[in-house]
């Protein structure tokens, strides 16, 4: 699957944004080295990747390789799991889970926990998920990466040493958001650019001087890509970017996205 969007006719920016799904990928599991299968998959498809590309790929493949997968089963819930479980109708043991992997929990509700994760994003059930994975006796769950930085901080190394230019990797996530229904695709680990474009004193068309403005760029590619992998059973979890006009600012991780806790209205 191919996107094309049209950016504008600006010459400082990119006039097209070129999103490519790496359509041939084999189904990942626990201890495959994703960084051959996509290699592999990328060449098996005739696509030839340039300087200036990113690759943005999503957690569940990432989780997967990494053995993140959890059996219900053997998940023994505290007495804490249990008193939050009665609260918002949920199995003791997913409770258990989203409570190890959270720093906090900031709202609940009867089928609804919204938790801090450890990395500091905040997100329902921790990031937390049984789909698009094997089941056995519908009681396999998958959590993040233990530290998704790391994790594309690690692809960004092997693939940029593999085609010898650099690949910045964007690992994303669906997520919902404050005031708005929906899901969409969210960056929770970064490496290899600025995942912000500060924009603060640049001009705007009638030369206004920018005060506040600062894109996120890893966003902003990491929503563009969950609509070319898509969310049920299209198997697109990795996707070339080309032609993203990016920050000139140096490479930080994930945690750059998030706002300090003295400066959130919303807790």
């Amino acid at each position: 699957m191919r996107a094309f969007v049209s950016l504008g006719s600006d010459a400082s920016m990119a006039s097209v944004l070129t999103l490519t799904a790496v359509q041939q990928l084999p189904r990942v599991g626990p201890g495959d080295d994703l960084v051959h299968l996509v290699i592999s998959a990328t060449a098996n498809q005739g696509l030839a990747p340039e300087p200036g590309d990113i690759l943005v790929v999503a957690q569940k493949v990432v989780s997967k390789a990494e053995n993140r997968l959890i059996n219900l089963a053997g998940v023994s819930p505290s007495p804490a799991a249990v008193d939050l479980a009665a609260e918002t109708d949920k199995d003791p043991r997913l409770v258990e889970l989203i409570l190890s992997e959270s720093a906090a929990i900031v709202r609940s509700r009867p089928g609804l926990i919204i938790a801090e994760h450890r990395c500091g994003h905040v997100l329902a059930n921790a990031g937390i998920d049984a789909s698009n994975i094997a089941q056995r006796d519908g009681e396999q769950v998958l959590l993040w990466p233990e530290d998704p930085d790391a994790s594309a901080t690690e692809l960004y190394q092997r693939f940029t040493r593999a085609y010898r230019f650099e690949i910045p990797v964007i690992i994303n996530d669906s997520m919902g958001r404050a005031w708005r229904l929906g899901t969409t695709g969210h960056a929770i680990g970064v490496a290899g650019l600025d995942p912000l474009w500060n924009q603060v004193g640049d001009r705007d068309l009638y030369g206004n001087e920018l005060r506040v403005t600062e894109p996120a760029t890893a966003d902003g590619l990491a929503a563009a890509a969950a609509l070319v992998q898509g969310e049920a059973a299209e198997g697109n979890p990795v996707v070339w970017v080309r032609g993203c006009p990016r920050s000139s600012g140096q490479p930080r991780s994930s945690r750059a996205l998030l706002r300090p806790y003295s400066a959130d209205m919303f807790r």
